[in-house]
């Protein structure tokens, strides 16, 4: 590994001393980025029938650590999904 690195640099030091002493020339010409056109157009429809999704809080009996442990009722997040009964049904259309 270090016979490699070595050489790599050994390399790079040939190259820098023939270009500073004239013997090498790289020629190298200014690029252009390619001229690109855009045409407007329209965004496709889409029929979609979406979930509902609803938040709420719900009392129930959990452990709470104290000193010792006793039971309390608290408010816990809940979430309900309702999937539309249709789902497989979605489109989208271009035109």
């Amino acid at each position: 590994m270090r016979f490699l690195l070595a050489l790599v640099g050994i390399a790079a030091l040939v190259v820098v001393a023939l270009v500073s002493l004239g013997m090498l020339k790289i020629d190298t010409s200014a690029g252009s980025l390619p001229s690109v056109s855009v045409a407007g157009g329209k965004a496709p429809e889409v029929d979609a029938k979406m979930a509902t999704v609803e938040f709420g809080t719900a009392n129930k009996s959990v452990e709470v650590p104290t000193v010792g442990t006793t039971t309390k009722t608290v408010a816990v997040p809940t979430l309900r999904i309702n999937k539309p009964a249709d789902a497989n049904t979605n489109t989208v259309t271009t035109q």
